[in-house]
């Protein structure tokens, strides 16, 4: 757990050089500045997907990658290798265009979706077919943001016997037909988007510790601050795939919208570094062990990210090795890291989340996609001392034989377990990332999330307000990616509690909030099914 998301980052955008031995990961040198460490940016594709040439480049090359042939280790189905296709269609466009074109794939980086500002899927993604401008002129195509097609299918011994194994080509909400279901999909994302951008900003402004910002899994010293970077990402990959491919660990990678979600973990996660640069990975217990790593064993800052090597014989990064993105020839629009101080970065940085996650400087803050919820939320005062909410979730990782939704209402629970997921009082999703075919865990491995309360409540956040008021109106159920209804009394592990905490607004633009203390409110959900039993 320790190294979750310096992985990611190892994985992301990187030019692979085959040989014999090993793939080195090398990192794409192209347009970085060895001189100041200037390098590209990668762009959010809400913008992205407007600027002529990266983005032509970006899906003719990926458009060949996924062609390849599956039995090469370089090809999408095995290992990503994206940059090094571009250089040699950038040098097909006649010459009147190709000097542009040969400067855009220099430059060319992964793209990310922020969910957090824009939380339903990009339009670009669920469009089966997609104008570029290829080598030959405009060309109508097939777009490769769409889907995956397996060719061929893989076969039994490839695959675990999950229900995506079934499927010929990567699907989002597949309906019974096997269907991918967008529109469907992005009602569920819409009716997150504000937990997505509260849960981002609370975690990017208050958590400075690397341990509980990083993962799930992480107990000690945790206290009630349960939110977590993979908090935020397991719930994307389960409500895109809802039964699709992204729900299921085996399978997420091979939809093309995987790369834009974990570009974004990327992001995050080094925007954090930017703000708290001191604190990073500690060593932990990993229970459930890799291809190499036996379950039990301590991973700390020096343990092989395996099989990703740094060379072309034995050496393997490690978490130091991946900690900064300089060594990848990449950075993000709100990491300008080249000549500035650390302190001088984490001002900047502190002024671009304010800027981005919360302009207003409020706590409260009103959904930016209004669902004619039962209590319009309310902004405070940007200058007072406020309070937020939250309901922290405690569960068995593997309670369930696959992925699962637990989904927060304010109000009645509605009586059709169809609209559970996007119903208009639905406060929140919080959601378990396991595979369909878990392998048989000893003991039971708990995990840690959070979702906010805020943009459900009125104007007095006083807890003499608000602790009556969700004891009332606070709900819960759960379901599985597919729609299945499971009774919360069978859920093993499973507890549920509000907590609260004092905010003191910001006084600067590059200053975030001060918070308080949590507080436990265990009285709103002691003695239901799933309540609180004494945690915190």
């Amino acid at each position: 757990m320790a190294n979750l998301f310096t992985l990611f980052r190892s994985v992301l955008f990187l030019f692979l050089v085959a040989l014999v031995d090993a793939v080195e990961i090398s990192g794409v040198q192209g347009g970085v500045n060895t001189f100041t460490g200037q390098r590209p940016a990668r762009q959010d594709i809400s913008t992205f997907q407007f600027s002529g040439a990266p983005f032509d480049l970006y899906i003719l090359s990926l458009e060949q990658f996924l062609a390849q042939d599956q039995a090469d280790i370089l090809s999408y189905y095995q290992i990503a290798v994206l940059w090094s296709i571009a250089q040699k269609i950038a040098r097909q466009y006649p010459i009147s265009l190709r000097g542009k074109y040969i400067a855009a794939a220099q430059n060319l980086r992964l793209t990310y979706w922020d969910w957090a500002i824009n939380p339903t899927m990009p339009a670009i993604v669920n469009s089966p077919m997609i104008n570029v401008t290829s080598p030959q002129g405009p060309t109508f195509m097939v777009n490769p943001l769409y889907n995956y097609t397996f060719h061929p299918q893989p076969s039994a011994s490839d695959f675990p016997p999950d229900q995506p194994a079934t499927y010929h080509s990567t699907v989002r909400g597949p309906d019974s037909a096997g269907q991918s279901q967008p529109d469907m999909v992005n009602k569920q994302l819409a009716a997150n988007g504000q937990a997505f951008q509260t849960l981002t900003y609370q975690l990017l402004a208050a958590e400075s510790d690397y341990a509980p910002f990083s993962n799930t899994g992480y107990f000690d010293s945790r206290g009630n601050r349960y939110n977590s970077l993979e908090n935020m990402h397991n719930v994307i990959h389960s409500i895109v795939g809802s039964g699709g491919h992204m729900s299921d660990i085996p399978f997420a990678g091979f939809d093309p919208i995987f790369w834009l979600h974990h570009a974004n973990v990327d992001r995050l996660f080094a925007i954090w570094q930017a703000l708290y640069p001191d604190s990073y990975t500690t060593p932990e217990v990993d229970p459930y062990g890799t291809f190499t790593n036996k379950p039990g064993e301590t991973e700390d800052i020096n343990t092989a990210l395996t099989p990703f090597h740094s060379d072309n014989a034995s050496t393997l990064y490690t978490s130091a090795t991946v900690r900064s993105t300089k060594h990848f020839g990449y950075t993000y629009p709100e990491v300008s890291d080249w000549k500035v101080t650390p302190s001088q970065l984490s001002s900047n940085v502190r002024a671009n989340v304010n800027a981005i996650y919360n302009p207003t400087g409020s706590i409260a803050q009103r959904s930016l996609h209004p669902r004619n919820n039962t209590q319009a939320p309310s902004t405070s005062s940007q200058n007072a001392t406020s309070y937020q909410y939250f309901v922290n979730i405690r569960v068995n990782k593997f309670a369930l034989a696959t992925s699962f939704f637990i989904h927060f209402y304010f109000g009645p629970v509605p009586p059709s377990p169809t609209t559970w997921s996007y119903a208009p009082n639905l406060i929140a999703t919080f959601s378990i990332l396991t595979t369909s075919n878990p392998r048989t865990i000893t003991t039971t491995t708990l995990t840690y999330g959070q979702i906010p309360l805020n943009h459900v409540l009125p104007a007095d956040l006083s807890p003499t307000c608000i602790i009556p008021l969700l004891k009332q109106q606070l709900n819960w159920r759960v379901q599985l990616v597919d729609g299945s209804v499971v009774d919360v009394g069978d859920v093993a592990g499973l507890s549920c509690w509000v907590v609260g905490q004092q905010v003191v607004a910001r006084e600067r633009e590059d200053a975030f909030p001060g918070f308080g203390e949590w507080q436990v409110f265990g009285e709103v959900t002691e003695g239901r099914e799933g309540g609180w039993s004494g945690e915190g």
